[in-house]
């Protein structure tokens, strides 16, 4: 019989002896070091526990990319979704026993694919007997114990994340998600698990949730007077001693907070936005962080507390059901408590193992419909249209977003104070690979050429400005002298600088010179066919990645928000080709931007 950790801690405990076993983390507690003064030769007693996590999940259930309609892939052959992170779980329980496992997540769950999309908005769940949401049924069957609450749970407002959380067999945590009146939390803080040991005395699991300050500017229009959001290590160090006194032995934070104690959101708010590490370092008595939000990989981390010296582990499992975090606690009974010897982590890679066809089946008529709706035809476009060029040439897709974000933002803004003001947009080309065809377009055409969950805001911004803002993404360009030759291979991502950080503005004209350094390139910047005039005020149509800071270019974060709203943007784009009925790039295409050398263009 092989001895995993059930049969280990059965024969163990009936013998009454340690038995040492070499290996890696998955080692029974009872292998590590003898003694602690218990005298008699009588071996100390002993337990371990694994804590599973997942986080950033975004609405993935299958290994599938419903923009591209097929199976999901990317450079490195990762794979997504539930289904697969299900079979690694069902390994890890196997392996250790169910009893000795929990299993939890740090949020972002309800949003980022067509699928969560479709359950939020074509067939809500929040409809008179609507169905239950693909996530709850994939978690409940999973298994989970508590799931920290992610900024993007807030996306489509309070009343679909009250009625997921209804349909949930599990707490969504937010101990820093609080009632704006009362200043109560709004959602359970906490939740305690009890672990039954060999040795008649349970061990106390505390798993605290923590959830992002950053809410209270993203979705500012379905938060603003019902919530609000204080700093993690605030909430942390109010709730971590109290868990303390109730008993608990081991305390876990699910922290929907990345961890590099930076904030993309400048000073908005004081709060830090990943803030992990800031917790473990400040907060005395916790054992482990399961981290979320900033889509990183992060096996095994360890962070010291300032106060008491003891090292807390972290771990943050890549992003969309990629991989799944084991948090492995060896603990010890010492003068009538357990207490915990040793903890560290790993992730698993969920590309090494095959979907659980129980969730698969569980799911298979949610994923047919999503199917057939991103699979809807929406409209025609009179001629092809594609990114591959976008990076370095102004191309008619790209003006398509800008001229959907702009009508949007014009629309939202008639009758007011800023009516009379012109209007501008920024896009990124997200991907080279997207594409509108000729004839019939398609959602899933019209989603892929908005790869990411932003939302739409208007910012109010000065010509100066407008022209530091364009200074800064023209900073993408390698610079390249006039007379030599331009391999459009090597022109772009300079400084690593991701395509998703360069913006095209348009609504206004100007030339990108290439051979000059950065912070000199923009040259003849002019609105109307006149020079820009300096102290003027235009209205920025922008993403919420951008307004909060994300890229950091300058300017846009502090400025005035005239409107926002929690739409995505590549829904937005959906509509506008549905009202429309044909995208005519004829109608809304314009060469706004050049890049040249000394005057002459490159292109």
């Amino acid at each position: 019989m092989p001895l995993n950790r059930r049969t280990f801690l059965g024969t163990s405990a009936a013998a009454g002896a340690g038995v040492a076993i070499a290996g890696g983390s998955a080692v029974p507690a009872a292998a590590h070091g003898r003694g602690h003064g218990h005298g008699h030769g009588r071996p100390p007693k002993r337990y371990s526990f694994t804590v599973m996590g997942t986080t950033d999940l975004h609405g993935n259930v299958f290994n599938w990319d419903y923009f591209t309609d097929k199976e999901f892939d990317d450079k490195d052959h990762n794979d997504v979704g539930l289904a697969k992170i299900s079979t690694l779980v069902n390994q890890v329980r196997q392996e250790k026993g169910r009893a000795n496992t929990l299993m939890i997540d740090a949020g972002d769950t309800i949003q980022g694919t067509q699928l969560s999309y479709y359950y939020a908005k074509i067939d809500p769940i929040t409809a008179k007997r609507g169905p239950v949401h693909p996530m709850a049924q994939a978690m409940n069957a999973i298994g989970y114990d508590a799931a920290a609450l992610g900024n993007h749970e807030f996306n489509y407002g309070i009343p679909v994340l009250r009625k997921f959380e209804e349909q949930c067999d599990f707490p969504l945590l937010g101990a820093n998600a609080l009632d704006a009146k009362t200043l109560r939390p709004a959602f359970a803080p906490y939740v305690i698990k009890k672990m039954r040991t060999p040795h008649g005395r349970d061990v106390k699991v505390a798993i605290l949730g923590l959830t992002n300050p950053g809410i209270a500017i993203w979705d500012k229009a379905n938060v603003s007077g019902k919530m609000v959001f204080p700093g993690l290590e605030e909430q942390a160090a109010k709730f971590v001693p109290r868990l303390r006194s109730m008993g608990a032995d081991v305390v876990i934070v699910s922290a929907h907070s990345g961890n590099s104690g930076t904030s993309s959101y400048g000073d908005q708010i004081p709060y830090v936005e990943n803030a992990a590490g800031l917790v473990a370092e400040q907060v005395p008595g916790i054992d482990a962080i399961l981290v979320g939000h900033a889509h990183l990989e992060i096996p095994e981390y360890f962070v010291e507390n300032k106060q008491t010296g003891k090292k807390v582990v972290l771990s943050e499992p890549l992003k969309w059901g990629q991989r799944l975090t084991l948090f492995d606690f060896d603990l010890v009974w010492e003068k009538g408590r357990w207490v915990v010897e040793r903890a560290g982590s790993q992730v698993l890679n969920s590309n090494t193992v095959a979907e659980d066809r129980k969730i698969t089946r569980l799911l298979a008529d949610e994923h047919k419909k999503v199917v057939a709706y991103v699979n809807q035809v929406i409209g025609t476009s009179t001629a092809a249209m594609t990114t591959a060029e976008a990076a370095w040439k102004d191309e008619p897709i790209i003006d398509l977003i800008n001229v959907v974000q702009a009508e949007t933002v014009k629309a939202a803004l008639a009758g007011g104070a800023y009516a009379a003001l012109p209007v501008l947009s920024q896009a990124s080309c997200f991907s080279r690979t997207a594409q509108i065809p000729a004839g019939d377009v398609t959602i899933k055409d019209a989603a892929g050429l908005y790869p990411f969950e932003n939302t739409l805001e208007a910012r109010l911004l000065t010509g100066a400005q407008l022209k530091d803002y364009l200074e800064f993404s023209a900073r993408y360009y390698v610079q390249t002298a006039a007379g030599v030759p331009v391999d459009t291979a090597k022109l772009t991502n300079a400084g690593n600088t991701p395509d998703y950080n360069y913006d095209a503005v348009s609504g206004l004209t100007y030339e990108i010179d290439i051979a000059k350094p950065n912070g000199s390139r923009i040259v003849n910047l002019s609105f109307e066919g006149k020079p820009i005039d300096a102290a003027a005020q235009f209205v920025l149509a922008v993403n919420n990645y951008r307004a909060s800071g994300g890229g950091n270019f300058p300017h846009v974060a502090g400025a005035k928000q005239l409107w926002a709203n929690s739409e995505e943007i590549r829904n937005t784009i959906i509509a506008w080709v549905q009202a429309k009925g044909s995208v005519d790039g004829a109608q809304f295409a314009s060469v706004d931007w050049r890049l040249t050398r000394e005057g002459t263009p490159v292109f």
